[in-house]
């Protein structure tokens, strides 16, 4: 009987143990997965050529827009403004044109080192060309970067506008060079010779649709 009695208050004393407050929940963890393998490589790729980045969070935002392994360059060996948030590929790839194709095209044709190039932009959520209706550029994917203009060593500022039909023999040359590089490093390539939306800069993304250069 005193056995009984024993075992009655153990089992009383271990509900009153479960009836403690439970810890709070935890925070819950961000859905978004550790970089992939690719974007790892791509990284060690940029270190090892000599690139400050920043890697950037994993960003979604409406209308399908997204900024998936995108970094943010902050020195590849010649000044860029406006540089947004960019895939580690295409920052990859931009950062080869312009160490291995604009300055040498700029020293053979211009006589000068750039010292500087002006983007018009990389991430933007908008549909291609801006047009109603149209599939997502990639833009809005940070898969692509616009370049506008140069400038020189010996303070001449050559434009994608004023310089594709209307700058010197060297200044075309220049600026086709350019372009004709960047067709060879990334998937897609347009100029002022594409369309109207394109007259006043240079377009290079990494998109699916490709290889295309115009």
């Amino acid at each position: 009987m005193r056995w009984l009695l024993i075992v009655a208050i153990l089992s009383l004393a271990g509900c009153s143990r479960d009836r403690r407050p439970l810890p709070p929940p935890r925070a819950p963890i961000p859905d978004f997965a550790a970089p992939a393998q690719s974007t790892l490589q791509c990284h060690a790729d940029l270190r090892r050529e000599g690139v400050s980045f920043r890697p950037l969070p994993d960003r979604a935002f409406g209308g399908g827009c997204t900024a998936l392994g995108s970094v943010q360059l902050l020195e590849i060996g010649t000044p860029v403004s406006n540089l947004g948030a960019m895939t580690c590929p295409v920052a990859r790839q931009f950062a080869r044109w312009t160490r291995e194709t604009v300055q040498p095209a700029a020293r053979k044709w211009l006589g000068a080192q750039v010292v500087k190039i002006e983007s018009m932009g990389t991430y933007s959520c908008r549909s291609l060309n801006g047009q109603a209706g149209a599939k997502l550029s990639e833009h809005g994917r940070a898969n692509a970067v616009d370049i506008g203009a140069f400038q020189l060593a010996n303070g001449r500022r050559l434009t994608v506008l004023a310089g594709w039909s209307g700058g010197d023999a060297h200044e075309q040359a220049f600026l086709r060079d350019v372009h004709r590089g960047g067709c060879n490093r990334f998937a897609i390539g347009l100029g002022p010779d594409a369309n109207a939306n394109h007259r006043d800069h240079l377009h290079f993304d990494l998109g699916t649709n490709g290889p295309y250069c115009r």
